[in-house]
């Protein structure tokens, strides 16, 4: 079984979205999360979709997964205090239908423009590896910084790649890595972090374009740019 874990657990504070978290702002009408399943939802390989949401915001996700006919979602769950918390609380969901050797990927609910090359790509790289995390190589130089504040070391650019999503495990290598780290109070930025904090080997697949997590206001107008933009070739051939 192949499950995508999709964790949409944040207040949206950078993106001053005072009203709504940020993975309900919307885009000609629709949440940006909705954007970001579809393409889990329509992936053939993709057997189950597990989402874990703000608390205060799962009858109105699950009133949302209705409207659009969500089929493969089975399972929304309450975040927790951070991502690392949240995705937790997404994995433990799981303990009683995945087995160890299932494949789970884990991505932002804001980060909608993933596509179908990829999700395929990081499952391949599992199933060949034991784990796949999608990375991008960086456009500008990378600066290493010490204690003071000065500059320590300039990593080689060609060298440098930022982490993204989705990241992706078997089953039962990483929900064991989450569960230490609950037991050793480690707190993580994403699960690539977690797996160097424990000496994990990782493997990569290189992104598709623009795979963006909108997180600050600016992130949203260049996703609609981009969305637009893709909207408009397919239309009008452009």
């Amino acid at each position: 079984m192949t499950v995508a874990l999709i964790f949409a657990g944040g207040t949206g504070i950078r993106m001053n979205a005072r009203a709504k978290p940020k993975q309900f702002l919307e885009l000609h009408g629709k949440p940006i999360i909705v954007y970001t399943l579809e393409h889990f939802e329509a992936h053939p390989d993709i057997d189950d979709i597990v989402v874990v949401c703000v608390e205060s915001w799962i009858q109105s996700l699950k009133h949302t997964l209705r409207q659009y006919a969500f089929e493969k979602v089975t399972q929304v769950v309450p975040g927790g205090a951070g991502a690392d918390k949240s995705i937790y609380n997404g994995l433990k969901a799981l303990e009683n239908k995945c087995a160890s050797d299932d494949i789970v990927l884990i991505h932002d609910g804001v980060r909608p423009l993933i596509n179908a090359e990829l999700i395929s790509a990081n499952i391949a790289k599992v199933r060949e590896c034991g784990n796949a995390i999608t990375v991008e190589a960086v456009t500008e130089s990378v600066v290493m910084l010490n204690g003071s504040g000065n500059i320590a070391q300039v990593p080689p650019r060609e060298k440098m790649y930022a982490a993204k999503a989705p990241q992706s495990f078997g089953y039962g290598g990483i929900w064991d890595l989450y569960q230490r780290a609950n037991r050793d109070g480690l707190g993580t930025v994403d699960s690539a972090h977690l797996c160097d904090v424990y000496g994990v080997k990782m493997h990569t697949v290189i992104s598709t374009p623009n795979n963006i997590k909108i997180t600050a206001p600016a992130d949203y107008y260049i996703f609609r740019a981009l969305f637009e933009a893709v909207e408009n070739e397919q239309i009008l051939g452009i």
